[in-house]
């Protein structure tokens, strides 16, 4: 009776100092919204100029003089070489005065055309003769003719020696000075007048992407503004934003078959000559819009061995659930997810490795605004930390 008695309240004592359960773990969620999320793709490129111009001379000759200053701006139109006009106003000179001769034989062979005519009709003269002097009145009339193109031609030949810009830009450097003989047929430029503003920018992007994008536009995933040009942004090599934005006007049509990339051109605004051909830049390419985009925290995503893009979701009951999803690109701080989740999931973003599929959690609701200023003054605080011993040294 006494043994029983012992084992019962052993018994007891066991049961008391069995431990209770653990609570939950305590992990913070974000409830997914859909939003309107421009799509943008950053892509290498290269500057290149709006217009070329190589500046060639039309009639031969001796340089007199260079009339605009290496390196300035200039219009179209505007003076840039003086050459010696002197032969060619000479030839104008005679060009004019065949024409007047020309003018006053036409003139003449018209008296004798109208004389001979009431003639004929009284067989005072014969009609040989008239249709021999009307011959040499039309022969007259086409010398006329003729010497007008002549001294046209001269008076371009003329206008010609006065070598002008075709087009508004900047000049480089001049391939000759005053005195220098030059050539109507030579292969040599005398200038390059390049025009910066507007100024282009070439990227290339993938085939797949460009008819990715295609199809997206078509199927109304994604809309552009009613221009149909997408906006582009460009970093410069310094990393400074460059202020002005420029609009997508060209893509090529044919794919380059060693790369499997396409041409995109965009063109910007350059008032202040910033810009100059040749520079490698980053464009920023705002692709579209597409309003019923789900952006995940970045926190909240996690990869598999696989490399497969998964996140932790909580349902109303406190159940944790594994979701595999697609995490097509990063925009900003949040992955844009196009599979896998939906609007009014809770994910995980804080307490992921505390958490099990299948088990139950304590979530605490936060948002993503939250977050990002959490990480900016985490971020401003481990500045000042790193500061201050430099500062002490």
């Amino acid at each position: 009776m006494f043994g029983a008695t012992v084992a019962i309240v052993g018994c007891e004592e066991k049961q008391a100092a069995a431990p209770e359960a653990p609570p939950p773990p305590a992990v913070t969620v974000v409830s997914l919204r859909q939003q309107p999320v421009t799509i943008t793709t950053e892509l290498p490129g290269r500057t290149s100029a709006f217009q070329t111009a190589e500046v060639r001379p039309q009639v031969g000759g001796v340089i007199r003089e260079r009339l605009f200053t290496e390196g300035a701006e200039v219009q179209a139109g505007q003076p840039l070489y003086q050459i010696d006009p002197a032969p060619y106003q000479a030839q104008l000179d005679s060009a004019e005065a065949a024409l007047r001769r020309n003018e006053a034989a036409a003139a003449s062979a018209a008296v004798t055309v109208n004389r001979y005519r009431p003639l004929v009709r009284a067989r005072a003269v014969s009609q040989q003769d008239l249709d021999l002097a009307e011959a040499a009145l039309r022969q007259a009339q086409a010398d006329v003719a003729s010497g007008r193109a002549a001294v046209e031609t001269a008076r371009i030949n003329l206008d010609y020696t006065r070598v002008t810009s075709p087009i508004a830009g900047r000049t480089g450097r001049s391939a000759v000075t005053a005195g220098a003989l030059v050539t109507s047929q030579q292969t040599a430029s005398l200038v390059t007048i390049t025009q910066l503003d507007p100024i282009y920018v070439d990227v290339t992007q993938s085939a797949a992407r460009v008819m990715r994008l295609r199809r997206d536009l078509a199927e109304g995933t994604l809309r552009q503004d009613g221009e149909g040009q997408a906006v582009v942004h460009l970093t410069l090599e310094d990393g400074t934003e460059y202020p002005e934005a420029g609009r997508l006007q060209f893509s090529e049509v044919i794919v380059d078959p060693g790369t499997g990339s396409i041409t995109l051109r965009a063109v910007f605004p350059n008032p202040n000559g910033q810009l100059m051909p040749g520079l490698f830049v980053r464009a920023r390419i705002e692709e579209g819009v597409t309003d019923r985009a789900l952006m995940v925290p970045q926190q909240a995503v996690t990869r598999t061995p696989r490399g497969e893009a998964t996140a932790m979701v909580v349902d109303a009951e406190g159940t944790v659930a594994a979701r595999i999803i697609k995490a097509e690109r990063a925009i900003g701080t949040a992955w844009l997810v196009t599979e896998g989740l939906s609007e009014g999931d809770r994910v995980i973003v804080e307490g992921i490795q505390r958490a099990r599929p299948g088990g139950k959690v304590n979530a605490t609701e936060t948002t993503q605004q939250a977050l990002n200023e959490r990480g900016a003054a985490a971020a401003s605080a481990s500045a000042s930390a790193n500061a201050a011993p430099a500062a002490g040294r």
